[in-house]
């Protein structure tokens, strides 16, 4: 099954936002997207550039793939250092994954050196991944039980005290409920479907896979 960090849990961005802050009254705002591909991170910052044609700079960060295999970030005239690299820092701190931040800075007049402008474009980054939605994807499995109506609400319950949801089902002469368990809670899971269903549910394990874990 690989290396555990090949299933080391990560997070992405479900919803991008974005999100203000002002210092020494120069704005940096914050545009923060999901990107799965690197085409897909340019074109954002394309987008906003364009947007924002009229900014003294937009920089930006993008981590892409589980195990951040390409990291690219730009100071767009800042003093190096400063910008883009504090904007990555904030993705990979914070555990994200294909993810691109874009971070514009309109001019307020006055200059707020290297450790400013590294502490105001930090902020930025992380003002705009609260302000979007934030997902954990997790290393699990995809289970399917076949059973009988008698051992329906069983496995519901079962499901429902793990706080697992129930995917789906289809009803004809047999049940089939479908689920995704945590890696860690597979064993468990089905060793106690089959004690509920006296032995009698058909179960399927297919994976492992990664799924966004509410």
């Amino acid at each position: 099954m690989g290396s555990d960090r090949q299933y080391t849990p990560y997070k992405i961005i479900e919803c991008g936002g974005s999100g203000e802050i002002e210092e020494k009254k120069s704005r940096f705002i914050a545009h923060v997207a999901a990107a799965g591909t690197e085409e897909e991170a340019l074109a954002f910052i394309e987008e906003k550039r364009k947007r924002f044609w009229d900014a003294r700079h937009n920089c930006y960060a993008y981590v892409l793939g589980q195990d951040a295999q390409t990291m690219r970030f730009s100071d767009d005239g800042e003093p190096s250092g400063t910008a883009g690299r504090p904007i990555m820092d904030v993705i990979t701190a914070a555990g994200i994954r294909d993810a691109v931040i874009v971070v514009t800075r309109y001019f307020g007049g006055t200059l707020l050196g290297t450790g400013g402008l590294v502490r105001a474009y930090t902020k930025a980054a992380q003002a705009g991944i609260a302000a979007s939605v934030v997902r954990t994807m997790c290393r699990g499995y995809e289970v399917s039980v076949l059973t009988d109506y008698n051992g329906v609400g069983k496995v519901q319950y079962l499901l429902g005290s793990r706080g697992i949801p129930v995917e789906g089902a289809d009803y004809a002469a047999q049940v089939t409920i479908r689920f995704r368990v945590p890696w860690e809670e597979k064993d468990t899971v089905v060793d106690k479907i089959t004690e509920a269903t006296a032995g009698r549910a058909r179960i399927t394990v297919s994976g492992p896979l990664f799924y966004k874990r509410e």
